[in-house]
């Protein structure tokens, strides 16, 4: 898979509209959801208790923390786009964001992207992008949404 490159706002706003591309899948390990939880110290049994999240948990396992899955983005981003001549990239916000499905430990998952927009904000590149996390194996994501980056090109 080749990355889609982009060097500057011309660029990227002719890319409106425009899927990116799709990443590679990428498991979540219980190892990789327990480090998750040592850094945030978030250790909701549901995520790191596999013993009662077989016997107790709805899900019949333990689940990725959603915010796991947003943590992803960067990992993923780059797999799919290139951005190039930048000074400095900036994580900007997220809007209409939904956690749709939870993600099953050892779920293999892959990021979806879209330029939703692209606007010069006095020379900073504002680009609005629309994600959807894939989970393989599953008609409905684990996320979707959109990521907004604010690109300062040289």
């Amino acid at each position: 898979m080749s990355k889609v490159v982009i060097t500057s706002f011309d660029e990227l706003e002719k890319l409106t509209g425009q899927e990116l591309g799709v990443s590679d899948y990428h498991q979540i390990t219980q190892d990789q959801i327990n480090l998750f939880a040592d850094a945030t110290l978030d250790h909701q049994w549901i995520h790191v208790d596999t013993e009662k999240a077989v016997k107790e948990s709805p899900f019949g396992n333990t689940i990725a923390h959603g915010y796991l899955t947003l943590s992803l983005m960067p990992y993923l981003w780059d797999q799919i786009v290139e951005v190039r001549n930048l000074k400095m990239q900036v994580n900007y916000g997220i809007e209409k964001f939904r956690f749709n499905q939870p993600v099953l430990v050892n779920s293999r998952v892959r990021l979806v992207a879209k330029v939703i927009a692209a606007s010069n904000l006095r020379g900073v590149t504002k680009a609005n992008i629309g994600v959807k996390l894939e989970i393989e194996g599953n008609k409905k994501p684990a996320f979707e949404g959109e990521i907004v980056f604010l690109y300062h090109f040289l």
